[in-house]
């Protein structure tokens, strides 16, 4: 895994709202990386009545909850976050091949940015460094949400 992550952009997100879902499934450490998606997203300035958090069952029902929130033209950006561990079948590639297209589909379908926080790990050590860990994702997954809903609004001339 790449250690090259940019730099983050001061992004002011006092002026943004965001959606975010979270899969219920390895709770734990989901919810690692919502507590540092709302933790960065509370740095930049991102009021708490601006995040609406909804619960998901799994990794698997993000894209259609994040549809859903997409479709309401409340959102600057979406955050989906979940975690897919590798398994003893294929289950685990179906879900997150299937998330990830789902989610990146709807992005580009839509012209909302959808962050794709599904952690995909090959065992539970290395879904535990990414959400709880010492390489915890949640501040990048903030500060993608930040960066892409200041673009946004750049290119729709101040319009979510």
């Amino acid at each position: 895994m790449s250690q090259l992550s940019p730099k983050p952009l001061v992004v002011d997100g006092s002026a943004f709202s965001f959606g975010i879902v979270a899969a219920r499934y390895n709770e734990v450490y989901v919810n690692g990386l919502l507590e540092d998606v709302l933790a960065g997203l509370r740095a930049a300035g991102a009021a708490e009545d601006s995040i609406v958090i909804e619960r998901v069952p799994g990794s698997n029902e993000l894209p259609v909850a994040a549809k859903w929130m997409v479709e309401t033209g409340k959102f600057d950006a979406i955050i989906a976050l979940g975690t897919v561990i590798k398994g003893g079948t294929q289950h685990d590639k179906m879900v997150a091949d299937g998330s990830n297209y789902g989610l990146h589909r709807l992005a580009l379908d839509s012209g909302v940015c959808v962050v794709n926080g599904v952690i995909a790990g090959n065992d539970e050590a290395q879904v535990e460094e990414r959400c709880t860990g010492d390489m915890r994702k949640g501040p990048s997954f903030a500060q993608c949400a930040l960066e892409m809903a200041d673009m946004r609004r750049a290119y729709a001339g101040g319009q979510a």
